[in-house]
């Protein structure tokens, strides 16, 4: 039996019998167009051999769109009534019970994924799409590659490369795990309740090798805090609490790594935060 997917009036019906009124703490716009959670899956390259983890399934429609590809999905949701419900939809649509598994939690919370999955899939909301993602890519070195529909704002941010206007911690601390890249536009007129902000799909590819020890990682991303708490600061004033304690340890330790003290944080990549981190 192929697998269907959810239509607009389903996911209307299924929201009133669980009594879910979108909210946007939980950012529950739900995405009512097939076309659009397919884009999704085929962004992200998704295979029938693939195991996917899903953050956020909501009521299904892009866990479906990932099933109908012979993937196998482990899905994470924070909401006790969405994820008790879940398994009872992807078997009415034709989901055979071994191919999805649904973890009731907090995405922040969790720390083992069953199976390894290599592939992430997610729509995530505005408050907590880059603590999530970066917490997945910390805790599950097994993800190798996904796509993420986020607010514009963050997609952009993630994917930007240093020098550019929205650059900042978060483009810096994504570019430690891979390479990141903008992959589509989602119209807001695809969601349930239409949103009032744009999203986009924002892609990720790990990279082969990690880029350093666990040590260096943290010591990496304190110094990113420091050097984009004070954005318009030279680094040698900015970064002097945690370089030494003074303008002039830091200068020192900057013109060592090979970094211009009177740069400014978002004028330098990762590799420019590394070298001075490995110091």
């Amino acid at each position: 039996m192929p697998v269907s997917l959810l239509g607009a009036a389903e996911i209307r019906r299924l929201a009133a019998d669980l009594d879910v009124t979108p909210t946007k703490k939980l950012g529950q716009n739900f995405v009512v167009d097939a076309n659009t959670v397919r884009k999704i899956v085929h962004a992200a390259r998704v295979e029938a051999s693939d195991r996917v983890v899903e953050i956020g399934p909501g009521l299904g429609s892009l866990t479906l769109a990932i099933l109908e590809t012979g993937a196998s999905v482990v899905a994470v949701e924070i909401d006790h009534r969405l994820a008790a419900r879940l398994p009872e939809t992807a078997a009415a649509h034709g989901v055979a019970d071994d191919r999805l598994t649904v973890i009731d939690a907090d995405a922040l919370q969790v720390r083992a994924l069953p199976g390894e999955p290599t592939v992430l899939v997610a729509n995530l909301p505005y408050n907590v799409s880059v603590p999530v993602l970066l917490h997945f890519l910390e805790t599950f070195p097994f993800l190798q590659r996904g796509v993420v529909m986020v607010q514009a704002e963050v997609g952009e941010r993630l994917a930007a490369p240093s020098g550019s206007k929205v650059y900042g911690a978060p483009s810096v601390k994504a570019a430690w795990y891979g390479a990141w890249r903008l992959a589509g536009t989602v119209s807001r007129q695809v969601f349930w309740p239409v949103p009032n902000v744009d999203s986009v799909l924002v892609g990720f590819e790990r990279d082969a090798e990690p880029r350093g020890s666990e040590e260096l990682r943290r010591r990496t991303f304190e110094i990113v805090d420091a050097a984009f708490q004070q954005r318009r600061k030279m680094l040698r004033q900015a970064l002097s609490a945690v370089l030494g304690g003074s303008a002039a340890v830091a200068s020192e330790t900057l013109e060592r790594a090979g970094v211009d003290p009177t740069l400014r944080g978002e004028q330098l990549s990762i590799d420019d935060f590394v070298r001075i981190a490995a110091l």
